[in-house]
């Protein structure tokens, strides 16, 4: 299994979870708890000659009270490297949230068996992705040949923290969200910690990038601090160079790509916070209003225009000492020209078509970086010898 922190023991089987211990029980947010074991882009990936391979899994579905239910998630099997099957789960247990009473109720399901059946017979890499937006426990995996494990072993390692956009929100399968397209594209083995409306520069998920192995770090930071209204200009600042600091204590000399927000009308000049919009609940649709008011920017709340100039300046101040830091402007990967060609579905999340678009921009960011991440591993290994 490739893209996890740990793996958790249940009464089922095992449960992927891409932050560690450690960091989980520094935050007691149920939201947290839930998309961090979304296991958006992690993956089994094995050599067999099998035609048939079944799967045993238990997914949970979350639904809010009068919102459209989101779409269910979806397996994807690839064969060398090509999407050949995507099968979902029939049932699966619903944690449904009440907005208004703050109540959940939980619905559980019975275990389901994935059954993909008839693959090619010849020797080849399989690899079963699994949802970006279902919680998943595994169960027994079934073949009727051999399953061999796959080294990694050659392939640059890395490493995306960001928010819902970067957890696939609106992708509709989990090789179709940006940074795996991305990924793909560049030859690289992604460990995603896209966490939906969690990317908050939490020390917790610095110290757990640091802790990593990683040839190239990206964090993509902005849109979840307006959106959750969480901190003002002056807390901005410093907790971006604390969350840089940390990841900087075990990745000294790693490329590290900080990129702001991409285009979002909503809180471009608008401050959080972001929440339903209750008319268009009312007809039946998903979208998101900002709450805030423009001129609160003078009393130092966040958009996300102030958020891209912040980033910027913070980067261009850390690169006199620090030459393997780099800036990314968000609108590059998706700006104001794209959006009126493809507008964003909810007024917050690209739909699949977009996460195409920025997937396929951000492959060559990533191929640009891989030089540089060979040059510190040749300069670190040199510091090293005796």
């Amino acid at each position: 299994m490739r893209g996890f922190a740990e793996l958790g023991r249940t009464d089922f089987g095992v449960l992927p979870h891409r932050l560690p211990a450690k960091a989980r029980a520094q935050c007691s947010d149920p939201q947290l708890a839930m998309v961090e074991t979304e296991p958006s882009a992690v993956r089994l990936v094995f050599q067999t000659v099998a035609t048939a391979i079944e799967l045993d899994v238990m997914t949970t579905r979350r639904q809010i009270v009068g919102v459209p239910p989101r779409p269910v998630g979806v397996f994807d099997l690839c064969v060398d490297g090509r999407l050949e099957r995507q099968l979902s789960a029939k049932d699966a247990t619903i944690l449904r949230f009440d907005m208004a009473s703050g109540a959940m109720a939980r619905e559980a399901a019975a275990v389901q068996t994935l059954r993909f059946d008839g693959l090619a017979g010849n020797e080849k890499r399989v690899e079963i992705w699994l949802p970006h937006n279902e919680v998943t426990e595994l169960g027994v995996l079934r073949s009727d040949a051999p399953l061999n494990t796959v080294s990694e072993e050659g392939r640059p390692l890395w490493v995306h923290h960001g928010s819902s956009i970067s957890h696939g929100s609106n992708a509709t399968s989990p090789t179709g969200i940006w940074p795996v397209i991305a990924a793909a594209s560049a030859g690289l083995d992604l460990m995603n910690m896209g966490f939906g409306g969690n990317a908050l520069l939490d020390p917790f998920t610095a110290r757990a990038i640091r802790d990593r192995p990683a040839d190239v770090i990206s964090v993509k930071i902005g849109i979840n601090v307006v959106n959750a209204d969480l901190m003002r200009l002056r807390a901005f600042g410093p907790a971006v160079h604390g969350f840089l600091d940390t990841i900087r204590d075990g990745h000294p000399d790693t490329p590290l790509l900080v990129i702001s927000p991409i285009y979002c009308p909503i809180h471009e000049t608008t401050p959080g916070p972001g929440m339903f919009d209750l008319d268009a609940l009312a007809r039946g649709e998903t979208k998101f209003v900002a709450l805030g008011k423009a001129e609160e920017v003078r009393s130092g709340k966040l958009t996300l225009s102030v958020i891209r100039e912040q980033l910027a300046a913070i980067v261009e101040q850390r690169s006199g000492e620090d030459a393997n830091i780099h800036y990314l402007d968000g609108r590059h990967l998706y700006g104001e020209a794209d959006h009126e060609r493809l507008p964003l579905p909810d007024r917050l999340h690209p739909d699949a078509e977009t996460h195409r678009l920025i997937g396929e921009r951000f492959g060559p960011v990533l191929q640009k970086l891989m030089p540089m991440s060979n040059s510190a591993a040749l300069a670190r290994r040199g510091s090293e010898r005796p």
